[in-house]
C-alpha cells in the first residue's frame, strides 16, 4: 500500500511539473519592418564610407534581440513596406519550419505572418533570406534570437549580459558577386553594425561606448557570426572563457576556453569573471584572426567599481 502511494504521490508531481512548464509557454508576438535606409558605420575608418546604403529590419544594424523561453510559441509579422525597391524575408535558425512558405520572399507592398514553437534553448541567427541572400546579410537584415533554457542547472545566473555580431563591411554593397568571389572586397569587420564599435584605444579620437562590468561579475556574451564568408576566432584579451555553451545551449558546455572557433552563421554564449580583487582597465574580447581584429573586430569590457547600473542588463544587454 505504501509503494502504491508512493508511486501516485510520484506520478502527480511530475503531473504538476509539466503542467507548470505548460502555463509558463507563450506566445511572444514580434513584428518587424524591412526598412532600406542609410546607416552609419564608421566605414570611413577602413577606407569606405561613414554611411552605408542598409536593408534592416527596423532602420537598425543589427535587427532588435528577440528572447523568449523554450517551448515559447513566436507569432511573428513581417511587413514590406510599398516604399521599398527590393523583396525581404525573414530567415530564424531557431524555427523548423517550411522554407518554402514560412521563409518565402514577399514583394514590397506585403507582409508575411508565421508560428513556429521555440522548441530548442540556445542563441540563434536571424538574416533575410531573399535572393541574393549574400547581399541581403551584408547590407545589414540579421539578428539575434535567444531562446532561455527550462533547465539552468548547469547554468549559473549571469550579473551582466551582453549581445555582440559581427559582420564583415563590404564598402561596396551592390556588388554582391564580389562578396562571394573577391577575397579583398570586405575592408572591415563590424561589431553590431559599426567598424571599432566599442574600442576607443584603436580609434581614440571616435566617440565609442564600452561594455562594463563591477569587479568578480559574471558577464555572458551572446555572439553571433553574421560574416559572409570567414570564421571568427572568439578571444577575452587577458581574461579566458569560463564556460562556453556551444550554440548557447546549456548541455554543450566547454570549461576553462582560451578561444572557441565560431563558424559562419553559428552563434554561441560564452562566460567570463572579471576579477574580483582589483579593478581592469579593459579585457578585449577580439576575432584573434588578426585581419579581422585590426579591422574592426575588437570589444573593450572595462571592470570597474563605479560601472554602469543598467549595462547589461534589460534592453542594455546590446549597446548603440
Amino acid at each position: 500500500m505504501k509503494t502504491f502511494k508512493k508511486a501516485t504521490l510520484a506520478l502527480m508531481a511530475v503531473a504538476a511539473l509539466c503542467s507548470a512548464q505548460q502555463v509558463l509557454a507563450k506566445t511572444v508576438n514580434v513584428t518587424m519592418t524591412a526598412m532600406e535606409v542609410d546607416i552609419q558605420t564608421n566605414g570611413a575608418l577602413v577606407g569606405g564610407a561613414d554611411t552605408m546604403a542598409a536593408w534592416t529590419f527596423d532602420g537598425t544594424v543589427p535587427g532588435k534581440p528577440v528572447r523568449v523561453n523554450e517551448g515559447d510559441v513566436v507569432d511573428f509579422t513581417l511587413i514590406n513596406p510599398a516604399s521599398n525597391k527590393n523583396s525581404h524575408a525573414m530567415d530564424f535558425h531557431a524555427a523548423q519550419v517550411n522554407v518554402l512558405d514560412e521563409f518565402a520572399p514577399i514583394k514590397p507592398g506585403e507582409s508575411k505572418h508565421f508560428k513556429f514553437e521555440a522548441k530548442v534553448p540556445g542563441v540563434f541567427m536571424y538574416h533575410c533570406g531573399a535572393s541574393p541572400m549574400v547581399q541581403h546579410i551584408a547590407r545589414g537584415m540579421y539578428g539575434i534570437i535567444i531562446v532561455e533554457p527550462k533547465d539552468t542547472k548547469n547554468y549559473p545566473k549571469a550579473d551582466r549580459e551582453y549581445v555582440l555580431i559581427q559582420q564583415q563591411y563590404f564598402p561596396d554593397v551592390e556588388n554582391y558577386g564580389a562578396m562571394l568571389n573577391d577575397a579583398n572586397a570586405w575592408k572591415g569587420s563590424l561589431i553590431n553594425g559599426k567598424v571599432l564599435h566599442y574600442d576607443p584605444v584603436h580609434d581614440p579620437k571616435g566617440d565609442h561606448d564600452v561594455l562594463e562590468a563591477k569587479p568578480g561579475e559574471r558577464v555572458r556574451i551572446y555572439f553571433v557570426n553574421a560574416n559572409i564568408n570567414l570564421p571568427v576566432a572568439l578571444h577575452p584579451i587577458a581574461s579566458i572563457w569560463d564556460r562556453v555553451y556551444i550554440n548557447g545551449n546549456p548541455k554543450n558546455q566547454l570549461v576553462g576556453i582560451q578561444t572557441y572557433n565560431v563558424a559562419v552563421a553559428e552563434a554561441v554564449t560564452v562566460d567570463l569573471v572579471t576579477p574580483k580583487d582589483k579593478e581592469v582597465a579593459g579585457i578585449a574580447i577580439v576575432d584573434h584572426s588578426m585581419n579581422a581584429a585590426l579591422r574592426g573586430a575588437i570589444s573593450v569590457l572595462v571592470s570597474k567599481k563605479d560601472a554602469s547600473p543598467t549595462k547589461g542588463k534589460g534592453e542594455m544587454i546590446i549597446l548603440k
